[in-house]
């Protein structure tokens, strides 16, 4: 597997009724937007990184951009992500899960100020035998 962690890799962004599409070259369909251009560029490479965090073999990049035709409302650009930053802060986010149990249990639970969230965090990690890694 690479172990690289920095990517980079050329977009086209297109200016379409005030907004901007982002398609990559090399990354079929990887696609973005966004309202101006730094925006675009932000979920560029938010788009990005989703697209190659699971891939075990990465798209060679085309570095030869001179001769892709561009119309007159595109700009071509190198987006770049590190995928441990990128899975740094998308991979830690909480889900919410919506959960049953008896009433009993809940009323003896919450009398001893049970944190429901971390019980079942901790019971999760002890059925699955993984470790609270944080990255």
């Amino acid at each position: 597997m690479n172990k690289r962690t920095l990517f980079t890799y050329p977009a086209i962004f297109t200016l379409e009724n005030n907004q901007y599409w982002v398609e990559f070259i090399d990354l079929k369909g990887c696609y973005s937007d966004g309202e101006t251009l730094a925006e675009a560029m932000e979920n560029a490479k938010e788009a990005m990184g989703l697209y190659l965090e699971d891939l075990e073999k990465y798209p060679t990049c085309t570095v030869n951009i001179k001769d892709i035709h561009l119309e007159e409302n595109q700009v071509i650009s190198f987006v770049s992500v590190d995928l441990v930053e990128h899975k740094r802060k998308y991979e830690n986010k909480s889900v919410k899960k919506t959960l049953s149990i008896p009433s009993w249990l809940n009323t003896i639970a919450e009398k001893e100020n049970i944190n429901f969230s971390q019980v079942l965090q901790k019971a999760l990690m002890d059925i699955l035998q993984v470790n609270n890694i944080k990255k």
